[in-house]
């Protein structure tokens, strides 16, 4: 008789084949995402340097858990308790262990700090001189609850003016952008704090009110994506989504004519305070 497996080895044997037919059963698509740990595909020139980063701390983590997994399992079978009722040696401190696990926190850190910051001063960078030329501006504003894009490009006779595109909460917004052609946005609140958020961009900036943000950005893949307040803003923030579009600049320039013979043109702009109280008018005999 053939040798009989184990109850062990055959719980072994039937996870290995359930990982191997679930990994079998996915498509590149998903692998490839699991490589950006979850990451969408990149369509701008400052993803990759938040992209590094997101894989770079996530391949840091597993690092140090497989290295403290490894621990525990290794005193767990070092130390089990053996046929006798000896008890292990007992020290009262163990210096070169305490010194490991007092400084290695602040190596890791101290890594994790200096890259932050260098994909912070990256990701933040505005555009070149060089690039000031081809430099297209859009005026966002987020209110509740959807958003307004102002085409700031009354200074391009290929368009001639500023026009906009206005969504509420019944109609989707879309954003259209040049490839390869950086773009500046500047982001204005109408109402309470949103957030301007575009996945495949892998950056998002708050919309604060009374406050302008403002980021720089070069959409390098054409298509579509979505984009999507990322701050809890009230009842209906489910619904302040919007559609990019990332095209040609021939059709960039098209779709702002189109909303030009629309008669979409001038800017809207948000108040200057919208949060602020209004004066109440003193009742007569009140104290003051």
């Amino acid at each position: 008789m053939g040798r009989q497996l184990r109850p062990r080895n055959l719980l072994l044997a039937a996870a290995a084949g359930a990982g191997v037919f679930l990994l079998a059963g996915c498509s590149a698509d998903t692998m490839s995402q699991w490589s950006r740990f979850g990451l969408p595909v990149a369509a701008s020139d400052r993803a990759p340097l938040i992209g590094n980063l997101w894989v770079g701390a996530w391949i840091a983590a597993l690092a140090v858990g497989v290295f403290v997994w490894g621990l525990i399992f290794w005193v767990m079978f070092r130390y089990r308790k053996k046929s006798s009722d000896q008890q292990p040696e007992q020290k009262q401190y163990n210096l070169p262990l305490e010194l490991l696990y007092t400084l290695v926190p602040f190596l890791i850190i101290g890594v994790l700090f200096f890259y932050t910051v260098q994909t912070q001063n990256g990701v933040l960078a505005k555009a070149s001189p060089q690039q000031q030329s081809e430099l297209h501006t859009v005026n966002v504003i987020g209110q509740k609850w959807s958003w307004t894009f102002n085409y700031m490009e009354a200074d391009n006779p290929q368009v001639a003016a500023v026009v906009h595109q206005v969504g509420s909460i019944d109609k989707i917004p879309d954003l259209y952008l040049p490839v390869n052609k950086p773009v500046r946005f500047n982001l204005t609140s109408a109402d309470v704090i949103h957030s301007f958020y575009i996945p495949a961009f892998y950056y998002k900036l708050d919309v604060i009110p009374g406050r302008a943000n403002s980021f720089d950005v070069t959409p390098d893949r054409i298509g579509v994506y979505s984009g999507k307040c990322a701050e809890l803003c009230g009842t209906y923030h489910a619904a302040m989504l919007f559609t990019v579009h990332v095209v040609s600049e021939e059709d960039y320039i098209a779709y702002l004519n189109q909303l030009k013979a629309k008669g979409q043109t001038g800017e809207i702009t948000a108040p200057a305070y919208p949060n602020t109280v209004p004066s109440v008018p003193a009742v007569e005999g009140e104290k003051k």
